[in-house]
């Protein structure tokens, strides 16, 4: 019954195709993306139908079906993935970090997938289970350009209500130099949800490190601020 939820999933994606988001879908990334071309309305759409029919069954079983959708690499099957991941999280345990971590690793591969998992399913976990915040920091150091961002990412919205300050902080130090313009972009959106509650110390960060931060990052995390405190931190 689940895989032929599977087949329901890309039956339905695949008439849902709209020519004009397939042929505008590849323009927001730099790298090659597999995208059936639906609009992401419908995408959710489709996510909470069948969400309903997986209802009692079991999280390990829900988690192995949107790692089949993983495997396929089109975005819209892993939007629907992290979806139904992210419908469990009153039920996640401390050994659902490493599947998560795991997917990370080997399916995310462009900025979308990576927001994806990291804000929502990754976000929630780490607010529940906080000590693997330290994992973080070694995703920080990390070969792979999207768990550097995910490092990042997964604390943005924590970061939005005013948590894991030190954390944000920490981060941030370690990505400061980064040359991958969307690293820099991932830190300095961390930054600037930080800035929402803490605009104070934020601002003391980002004239302490502004000599070495790329512009790129500096300007995100500079966003939400007054005009006055965005003059002088952008100023040589």
């Amino acid at each position: 019954m689940d895989r032929d939820i599977l087949v329901a999933v890309r039956q339905e994606l695949i008439e849902g195709i709209d020519e004009k988001t397939r042929d505008g879908a590849s323009r927001f990334f730099k790298e090659e993306v597999r995208f059936y071309g639906v609009k992401g309305s419908q995408v959710r759409r489709i996510a909470a139908k069948y969400l309903r029919e997986l209802k009692g069954e079991e999280k390990s079983e829900i988690f192995a079906l949107c790692e089949s959708l993983l495997r396929s690499d089109y975005g819209e099957e892993a939007s629907i993935a992290f979806e139904w991941a992210h419908s469990l999280r009153r039920q996640y345990e401390p050994s659902d970090f490493y599947i998560f971590e795991g997917w990370l690793k080997q399916y995310v591969n462009n900025w979308a997938k990576c927001d994806s998992l990291c804000n929502h399913a990754l976000g929630s976990l780490i607010e529940m289970y906080p000590q693997f915040v330290e994992d973080l920091f070694l995703w920080a150091r990390s070969d792979n350009r999207w768990v550097r961002r995910g490092s990042a990412v997964t604390l943005i919205l924590p970061a939005r209500r005013g948590d894991f300050l030190p954390e944000v902080f920490m981060i941030a130090d370690i990505l400061l130099e980064d040359k991958d313009d969307l690293v820099q972009k991932g830190y300095g959106w961390l930054l600037k949800e930080a800035s929402r509650t803490h605009q104070e110390q934020v601002f003391e960060y980002v004239m302490r490190n502004k000599a070495i931060m790329p512009r790129t990052a500096l300007r995100y995390a500079i966003e939400k601020m007054p005009e006055e405190l965005r003059r002088k931190a952008m100023q040589r």
